[in-house]
């Protein structure tokens, strides 16, 4: 499979929630992710299983939500994805309790890819945007 193959793949299988076990597939025993947090890098190791759970704890918290690929650039063993995924406010999220009420992430990442799997990826969420969400909710 082609980069962009396996990006999309994961994007479709693992990130949406459908399969978040398939990570065990599309990604390396180990991954870097470099999270651009407030202009602060933050890089941390990361199993397949781990990010199954973190999908998992994001179903918990925005119920069946919908992902919707954006934009998708691949060169080489490099892929862009654009993303905006929306979810029911469900779980508690840094201490917001439930609202039931919509919630929208924007992100967008690059992901490297070695050996047919995720290697490591450049994450950037619209932390301060998904913030003023919940807090307008609470209302």
């Amino acid at each position: 499979m082609t980069s962009e193959q396996i990006v999309r793949a994961f994007f479709e299988e693992v990130r949406s929630g459908r399969n978040p076990d398939y990570a065990d597939t599309l990604m390396a025993e180990q991954v870097l992710a470099h999270q651009v947090i407030s202009e602060e890098e933050v890089t941390v190791k990361r199993t397949p299983s781990e990010y199954a759970d973190h999908v998992r704890e994001m179903m918990q918290a925005y119920g069946e939500f919908y992902l919707e690929i954006q934009e998708l650039i691949a060169q080489g063993d490099k892929v862009y994805v654009r993303w905006r995924q929306a979810g029911t406010h469900i779980g508690e999220v840094d201490g917001y309790a439930p609202t039931h009420l919509p919630v929208i992430e924007m992100a967008s990442a690059v992901y490297r890819v070695e050996k047919e799997r995720i290697a490591e990826y450049w994450i950037q969420i619209d932390r301060l945007g998904i913030e003023k969400q919940l807090e307008r909710n609470k209302s």
